[in-house]
């Protein structure tokens, strides 16, 4: 039986792309503010207090989606990172530098979040924990990708070292997840799992899934706004380019 790779090579193309995600757009951005809306409100006002941190507990409903939200991106880099080394997709390229700030953001949500959490649970903003310092390890290897992309002139060389850049840094994220578990450290183990069961109550847990849920909505949302952006201009010069911009003018004409 002969795989069809049709799909795959459908990935790499700027016109494609540019088709699908503008409609993919709409249903992100709106379950993104559901999802958000939902969870937020429920967390903050409605979910029951921890028996023992109170209500500080609940910046857990932005520090733990931003968190997973950011090691999830770094991988998200990394397999860009891979497919634009191996299969020479300039569509991988682009992925990696948009996704790149918004990880990078995630990032230092996560440990300012995680700062004004641990002052009232351990009595310090900042400790060299284990967690912690992997964390600040993958905001610095955001600002090295970051860097690396806006240094280097030349658009193949600076795309093949913000590669390898991902690529390498990747293995921070096992560290990160696992950090916890492999040293004697202050950070509480995850706080749900998709192979356990949770370890809190539904009321306070359901909440906590639909902020994550709407981060990663939020997140494809500004991916493919940036995505989209990036294409056109590096497409600037192709022929669907001038069409989609003659057939946008066309439709806001008609309206």
């Amino acid at each position: 039986m002969k795989i069809s790779w049709t799909w795959f090579h459908k990935l790499g193309s700027p016109k494609w792309f540019y088709a699908i995600s503008g409609r993919l757009l709409p249903w992100l951005a709106v379950s993104a503010a559901l999802l958000l809306v939902t969870g937020v409100v429920w967390g903050l006002a409605f979910a029951p207090q921890d028996y023992q941190q109170g209500n500080s507990f609940r910046i857990i409903y932005i520090h733990v989606p931003a968190a997973m939200l950011a090691q999830s991106c770094y991988v998200l880099l990394a397999v860009a990172g891979a497919v634009g080394v191996v299969w020479k997709m300039k569509l991988a390229d682009v992925a990696l530098q948009c996704a790149a700030p918004i990880g990078a953001w995630m990032t230092a949500v996560a440990l300012v979040t995680g700062a004004i959490w641990g002052k009232p649970t351990w009595g310090s903003w900042w400790v060299w924990d284990a967690r912690l310092t992997s964390m600040l390890i993958l905001l610095f290897l955001y600002f090295g990708i970051i860097a690396l992309g806006q240094a280097i002139s030349n658009r193949d060389s600076s795309a093949k070292a913000c590669a390898v850049l991902a690529i390498v840094g990747v293995i921070n994220i096992p560290i990160i997840k696992y950090s916890v578990e492999w040293w004697n450290t202050l950070h509480q183990g995850a706080t749900f799992t998709l192979t356990e069961k949770p370890a809190m109550p539904a009321e306070m847990w359901l909440p906590l899934l639909c902020t994550a849920l709407g981060f990663y909505c939020f997140f494809g949302a500004v991916l493919l706004l940036r995505m989209r952006l990036e294409v056109l201009k590096r497409e600037a010069r192709a022929s669907w380019v001038r069409e989609e911009v003659l057939s946008s003018l066309g439709r806001r004409a008609a309206r």
